[in-house]
């Protein structure tokens, strides 16, 4: 039976970043790396330490569950380590985005994370991990980023419940809240055409600090994983202060009406 890491959105941004420090995480006999680019999982598998196997997938689209679900049974290995990466966002009004890229991104941000983990699990064995990727944006409501914080505060509270139902298993699953992280994934939140929505940036952080830390809170069996002082210290404020009044903070920060 094979030992394989499953990573997906791992054609860009934290994803590959995790797929390049793949070593950081065990010794595997094949790495499974999933997105919808396959000429850049191409490149990324003669890149990698280990055997790697490029699998294009759509995740948004839910046929791609049961095709990585025959995929597993046709395999039947022995998964210890699974880091969901897919995802993203728009920065725009809940009502000026099109409510088709609204489900979409549910689809993709929740169902897919909640459909890898239940497909993957069964492949589990007691030392295995899960990583999923949540966000800052989990910890409150904010307005012109709503679907997409809202899609996060689903997936931090879904994978800290679903590390203490699978504590029996010896199966650990640690959520990776990230801040602002210079990734692709501006390239398609960012409507070019209209007015900026974010316009002042706390901090910028760069993948490699949030996955490093992502790659010791994991080890270390921790449920949630945040990399910065600025990141911990918003997050603590959120839970402190009314949310009324954090989103007003919000709205005024970024001059928003």
């Amino acid at each position: 039976m094979k030992n394989i890491a499953v990573i997906t959105g791992a054609s860009s941004g934290i994803g590959r970043q995790f797929a390049e420090t793949i070593k950081e995480g065990g010794i595997f006999d094949e790495v499974w790396v999933i997105a919808r680019r396959i000429e850049r999982l191409d490149v990324l598998a003669g890149e990698m330490p280990y055997p790697t196997r490029a699998i294009a997938l759509d995740l948004s689209e839910k046929a791609s569950y049961d095709t990585y679900a025959a995929l597993l049974a046709e395999e039947n290995p022995n998964v210890t380590l699974l880091i969901n990466c897919s995802g993203f966002g728009k920065f725009c009004a809940t009502m000026d985005t099109p409510v088709d890229v609204n489900l979409n991104m549910i689809d993709l941000n929740c169902e897919a994370v909640v459909a890898l983990c239940q497909h993957t699990i069964p492949y589990m064995q007691k030392g295995a991990k899960i990583i999923n990727i949540a966000s800052v944006a989990a910890f409150q409501p904010i307005p012109y980023i709503n679907v997409y914080g809202a899609t996060k505060a689903f997936v931090l509270n879904f994978s800290r419940a679903l590390n203490r139902e699978l504590k029996k298993n010896g199966i650990t699953v640690t959520a990776v809240c990230p801040f602002w992280t210079k990734t692709e994934f501006f390239n398609r939140s960012i409507d070019k055409n209209k007015d900026a929505v974010i316009k002042k940036y706390v901090a910028m952080y760069m993948p490699e600090q949030i996955v490093a830390r992502a790659w010791k809170d994991a080890k270390k069996g921790k449920e949630v994983s945040m990399y910065g002082f600025k990141a911990k210290m918003q997050t603590v404020l959120t839970k402190i202060l009314p949310h009324r009044f954090v989103m007003s903070y919000w709205m005024n920060q970024q001059k928003l009406k």
